[in-house]
C-alpha cells in the first residue's frame, strides 16, 4: 500500500505535545470485537494516521497511556448496559503527543444480531479537559 501524507492544516500544536484543533467531527466505527473498520478524514488527521495504519486495527492503537483503566471500564459498562456512553477522552498520536476529545460512543446491533460501535468525538472546552485531567489523576 502506498505511503500516506497526513495533513497538519488548522492544527495546533502545543509545547506540551498536546493537538488542538477546531471544527472537526472525528467519526469511527468497530466491529464488535473493537476492530477499527471506518473512520473520517478527520480522525486520521488528527490522529495523525493513514487508513492503513488504523483499519483493520483494534480501536484503542490510539490509546493514551495517561487514561486510567477505569475509565473504559466505564465505558464498555455502560455501553453494553444502556447502548451508549458519553465523556472525555485523552488520545494519542501516531509519532507522538495527544489530543482530547469528547466522546459519544453508540452501540447499534443489525437485524442479523451484528453488533457494531460508532463513535463521534469533538473538541471539549478547555474547562473540560482540566476537570478531566483532575478526575483521571484520582483513578487506576
Amino acid at each position: 500500500m502506498a505511503d500516506c501524507t497526513v495533513s497538519t492544516e488548522g492544527l495546533t500544536f502545543l509545547d506540551d505535545g498536546e493537538v488542538l484543533y477546531d471544527d472537526l467531527y472525528l467519526l469511527s466505527e468497530t466491529d464488535e470485537k473493537g476492530i477499527v473498520t471506518y473512520a473520517s478524514d478527520s480522525f486520521f488527521k488528527i490522529a495523525n494516521m493513514c487508513p492503513s495504519d488504523l483499519i483493520g486495527q483494534p480501536h484503542n492503537v490510539v490509546r493514551h497511556p495517561d487514561m486510567p483503566r477505569a475509565a473504559f471500564k466505564s465505558l464498555w459498562d455502560d455501553v453494553q448496559e444502556k447502548g451508549f456512553w458519553t465523556g472525555f477522552v485523552k488520545n494519542a498520536r501516531k509519532g507522538g503527543g495527544h489530543y482530547w476529545v469528547y466522546a459519544t460512543v453508540l452501540r447499534s446491533i443489525d437485524k442479523s444480531g451484528n453488533t457494531k460501535y460508532v463513535s463521534i468525538r469533538v473538541k471539549p472546552t478547555r474547562e473540560d479537559i482540566k476537570k478531566s485531567i483532575e478526575l483521571y489523576a484520582t483513578l487506576d
